[in-house]
């Protein structure tokens, strides 16, 4: 590890300005200290067209790297140092099961505007890209949701069904609006299992997808850890179930979770319902206050982004082949992801 931190060091200072290394907030401390900039997945989005980096390398999961992609300038490369990093959510929701059920939901003639939160693929953002949709993050999706609201009949939120059913929580879409889709939309056919006349009066429809890691949390857990010391505070990322997110003392996006540490005074105890990695480096960052996890949860693809398999690309940066989006999705997907940042500008 050592050799390799030693090389990273050297080719960065050999690269200048021609190398930017990103790191989303649930990478490893090792990893994040080699990082240029550091950011939630909206933050780092942005960055990309700031940049004028050739070579932009994405420590995070690979459609990070993919939004990147379709993102960045002409001249531009995007790398990410292990490809295998997908995000078992953005897997939930494949582009023609997506394609598919747009159709369904449409067939009675209503307008249903797609709505994908960032962790999905670059051929699912084409899909909702085309369809008139947008993208969200887990720190705009109250926005994007009442943006899509606006534009349409109904709307498909996916693939996370925590998320939308969060966010419709907080902008009062009432639960006889809203509806979760069976869950053979996605691993089945969508034609088998979606009923069109039971969900035509239906605002907003939801994709069943979820996060494996903030599927851990329990409203149990936070129970016991209130009943031991009621001035804990307890704060989640609103991937967590609706009800954990009720009893929580608050929820929001990794920058809103790193500013309520940082805002909290001095001596408070906070738990912390996200990945491990943040939680962890704010219990460093902040020796004034007790910081401590929700419960133990770690996502073992943005493990997979190590100093060793980052130094083994910086060597080989300059002929390694970078990601690509095909052409035929980068255009809708580019459409889609540039609907969020202006309406987010």
């Amino acid at each position: 590890m050592e050799n390799s931190v030693r090389d990273i060091l050297a080719i960065k200072q050999t690269m200048g300005s021609r190398l930017a290394i990103l790191g989303h907030h649930y990478q490893s401390d090792a990893v994040i200290a080699l990082t240029d900039i550091q950011g939630d997945s909206l933050e780092l989005a942005r960055r990309i067209g700031d940049l004028d980096a050739e070579h932009i390398v994405f420590c995070g999961v690979y459609f990070m790297a993919e939004s990147a992609a379709i993102l960045r300038r002409p001249g531009q490369n995007i790398h990410i140092p292990d490809a295998s990093a997908t995000c078992p959510m953005a897997d939930m929701a494949e582009a023609e099961r997506v394609k598919t059920t747009l159709e369904i939901l449409e067939k009675n003639g209503r307008t249903v505007i797609p709505l994908t939160y960032v962790n999905s693929s670059a051929a699912v953002k084409g899909v909702v890209g085309r369809h008139g949709g947008s993208v969200c993050t887990s720190a705009n999706a109250a926005t994007m949701l009442a943006w899509a609201m606006d534009r349409g009949d109904a709307v498909l939120f996916l693939p996370d069904r925590h998320l939308a059913m969060n966010t419709a929580n907080a902008l009062n879409i009432t639960e006889g609006d809203r509806v979760i889709l069976p869950r053979e939309v996605i691993d089945g056919d969508p034609r088998l299992s979606i009923d069109p006349a039971a969900i035509a009066d239906k605002r907003l429809m939801v994709w069943p997808g979820y996060c494996p890691i903030h599927e851990e949390f329990s409203i149990r857990t936070i129970a016991e850890l209130r009943t031991k010391n009621p001035a804990t505070r307890i704060v989640v990322h609103p991937e967590c179930d609706p009800a954990v997110v009720k009893a929580a003392d608050g929820s929001g996006s990794t920058t809103y979770l790193i500013n309520y540490v940082a805002k909290a005074p001095a001596g408070s105890i906070i738990y912390i319902g996200t990945e491990i990695n943040l939680v962890s480096r704010l219990a460093d960052r902040f020796p004034d206050k007790t910081i401590k996890p929700l419960s133990l949860s770690q996502c073992d693809d943005m493990a997979k982004i190590t100093t060793t398999n980052l130094a083994a690309l910086l060597r080989d940066i300059e002929t390694s082949t970078p990601v690509e989006v095909d052409e035929d999705i980068k255009a809708p997907a580019r459409l889609a992801l540039q609907r969020m940042l202006d309406a987010c500008a």
